[in-house]
This record gives structure tokens, C-alpha cells and sequence, in this order.
């Protein structure tokens, strides 16, 4: 049986992404991010309104770790933005790759069905 996690027990990179994106909260965060170039938690916790402050900040914490997201310290404030060299970049790669051979089949499969004579209805 093959374990998610490394020999320290700690979870690999990918698997705390996703994880991670599991979140609907945690999602709608990422999307804010994807926005704009940088937001400090309190710019977030003002666009967030499922949850307060204080679960934001805890989502942002859980995206930092999982390497979604960078923080970047500025006085008393906190800055964040989405790392697209971290783990976020493993996750679009991994679900590209997965969903290109699904389109590669799919298309196969229909090039199949067209040339054994079998009319296809036009769409749209």
C-alpha cells in the first residue's frame, strides 16, 4: 500500500495543496488573490464575508504552508499573494496533464465514431 506521506510522516507538498483547495473558504481566497498582485488579511478579511478575520487568517496560514500563497511582513501588516513557483504550479501542471490525456480520449474516440460512417449532430 503507498503512503501520501514522506518517511518523516509529513505530507508531500502536492497533498497539502490539495488539501488545501478541498476549502470552499480557502478557494474563494485564492481567487481574490488571483485579482490582484497583493492583498494585506485585512484587505481579504473585508472581501471575505462567509467567514471573520480571525478564520481568514487561519485559511491564509493553512495556503501559506501548503505553499498556495506567499506572505510578505511589512511593518504590522501582512501581505499575501499567490505563488505561482510553489505548490501551485505542481497543481496546475498535475491537473493539466490529467485533464489533456481525458481530451486527447475523448477526441480519439470521436474520430473513431466518425470515420466508422456514423453521423455526428452539430452543436451550437
Amino acid at each position: 500500500m503507498s503512503s501520501d506521506r514522506d518517511t518523516t510522516g509529513e505530507q508531500a507538498p502536492a497533498d497539502l495543496a490539495f488539501d488545501a483547495l478541498a476549502d470552499p473558504v480557502r478557494r474563494q481566497i485564492l481567487s481574490v488573490l488571483s485579482e490582484t498582485d497583493e492583498l494585506s488579511a485585512g484587505g481579504l478579511a473585508e472581501r471575505i464575508t462567509t467567514v471573520g478575520r480571525t478564520a481568514v487568517s487561519t485559511h491564509l496560514r493553512v495556503l501559506r504552508v501548503a505553499g498556495l500563497v506567499t506572505e510578505r511582513r511589512s511593518g504590522r501588516y501582512r501581505y499575501y499573494a499567490i505563488d505561482s513557483r510553489g505548490a501551485a504550479a505542481d497543481v496546475i501542471a498535475l491537473l493539466r496533464s490529467l485533464f489533456q490525456g481525458s481530451l486527447r480520449d475523448a477526441r480519439s474516440a470521436a474520430e473513431r465514431h466518425d470515420s466508422a460512417g456514423t453521423p455526428r449532430e452539430d452543436v451550437g
